[in-house]
């Protein structure tokens, strides 16, 4: 694979597979950085409207989308002209949608940027894509980037994970621009793992907004709910380093904080006293985090990890309990040592 200069973008466009929020804010970046871009999506008709208007008026409402980014729905076409893909379509989609398409995909360069785990077998992505692509190079793309500011040009940064050194410098390449910067890490499981996780803690921090909690709670539960995730990443094989950066902590704060975000906007529905289906239909596009809630439910039983805040969520969405009653319980808890990495097993 020749390295990514600017001499070599008339000659090959870049993918992004999903014409969701964030697939079309990635696009929109790489065409400011000079590439042509193949956007697909299954929707025809929206691929008509980014076509004709510029705009993706469902997902990314009043951004302009530019020239260089080319809608289309012929997949084959889209990965056959295309060594770098970027996919962004949601956990429930990925599998069906490339598997048709398996040996197209050997020796492309593709990054996952969908923070999700499947149900069955506890899969992230980046594992999905293996299994669909075993000829393929694999990374993925995680940190704190809400959809519409990457699109609107606020300063955000991005990890690119990955053994592949070479995609990793790629994806750098292509991505880094003025608005926006790549760090290159080795701990895709970690990176993977913090931006997957991050989303159901987001969902409990937009209850306790909508209840009116106090900033020292949101605080609280931020930091209990990293202690929390790095614990179980790390007896997956984690690295929890990764988790005091960018793809960890950092997705964390800013999923967990800002009313943009998609899982927040859920918890907060719920905490208004909407039902769980009146939420998620309430705002219109996936919040990964709903269905990785049960997935982490089981795989903490599963592997003994203490994760009450998984189980108090959980509780909540699915056993009828309150968030007071699930805080109340995580405050008559035995508090344990602040920080576990530096507790009494030597770590």
């Amino acid at each position: 694979m020749a390295h990514y200069g600017n001499h070599m973008t008339a000659k090959q466009p870049i993918a992004v597979l999903g014409g969701g929020s964030f697939g079309t804010a990635i696009a929109n970046l790489l065409a400011e950085n000079g590439h042509a871009v193949l956007l697909w999506m299954r929707d025809a008709e929206q691929a008509e409207s980014i076509r004709t208007q510029r705009q993706n008026p469902r997902y990314l409402k009043g951004v302009n989308i530019l020239q260089q980014v080319q809608p289309t729905t012929d997949l084959a076409q889209t990965l056959d002209a295309c060594e770098l893909i970027f996919v962004a379509l949601p956990s429930s989609a990925l599998r069906q949608a490339l598997q048709p398409h398996s040996a197209r995909l050997a020796g492309k360069q593709l990054v996952s940027t969908t923070k999700g785990i499947e149900a069955d077998g506890f899969k992230l992505m980046s594992q999905i894509l293996e299994e669909v692509a075993p000829q393929a190079r694999i990374g993925v793309l995680s940190g704190p980037n809400l959809a519409r500011e990457v699109a609107e040009h606020a300063l955000t940064a991005t990890v690119v994970a990955s053994h592949d050194e070479t995609l990793c410098r790629n994806v750098q390449d292509v991505l880094h621009g003025r608005t926006f910067r790549v760090y290159a890490s080795a701990d895709r499981f970690g990176v993977e793992l913090g931006g997957a996780l991050k989303n159901v803690y987001a969902i409990m921090a937009g209850m306790a907004a909508a209840l009116g909690m106090g900033e020292n709670t949101r605080s609280m539960l931020i930091t209990r709910a990293l202690a929390e995730m790095t614990r179980f990443a790390v007896k997956l094989g984690a690295n929890p380093m990764t988790f005091l950066g960018l793809a960890g902590v950092g997705d964390l704060i800013v999923t967990c904080t800002s009313p943009k975000s998609r899982n927040f906007q859920v918890g907060y529905a719920l905490g208004e006293g909407l039902s769980l289906e009146e939420a998620v239909s309430r705002l219109g596009e996936v919040a990964e985090g709903v269905n990785t809630i049960k997935v982490l439910k089981c795989k903490a039983e599963e592997l003994q990890v203490y994760m009450p805040l998984v189980a108090g969520l959980h509780a909540i969405l699915f056993e009828g309990r309150t968030l007071d009653q699930v805080i109340g319980a995580l405050m008559s808890g035995e508090p344990k040592t602040d920080v576990d990495f530096i507790s009494t097993d030597g770590f």
